[in-house]
């Protein structure tokens, strides 16, 4: 047995943020290039700029900057924040179920030497 999940952010039902945003801003960051970065990641231009304009709308805030000199694009410091954040995040989930986890262990263990459950 195994708990699975995922987690995201949304806004008005709508997704403001995840781990496919952050895959699309980590690569950003490491390409210096959306089109770059939506190579890397297998998807097309227009996907990954759709998303990126998607959480930039809904955030109200500038995600990446382009460059002056070079015309390369970069993080900005919120998109930072962000995807630090959102880290933290994942792994305060990962913990809780780890725990959680542990005690579905024990729990079904000791039903499966007594063959008794709650509901017998």
């Amino acid at each position: 047995m195994e708990i699975k999940y995922k987690v995201w952010i949304e806004k008005d039902g709508k997704v403001v943020f995840g781990k496919g945003r952050e895959n699309i801003l980590k690569t950003i960051d490491e390409q210096r290039s959306l089109n770059a970065a939506a190579k890397k990641l297998e998807m097309s231009y227009r996907a990954a700029w759709g998303r990126l304009k998607a959480s930039e709308e809904r955030t109200g805030m500038k995600l990446v900057e382009i460059g002056v000199h070079d015309k390369s694009m970069q993080l900005t410091g919120q998109a930072r924040s962000i995807i630090e954040r959102f880290e933290k995040l994942e792994k305060d989930v990962e913990r809780l179920l780890r725990a959680a986890d542990q005690d579905f262990q024990k729990l079904l263990r000791v039903e499966e030497k007594t063959g008794k459950t709650d509901g017998s």
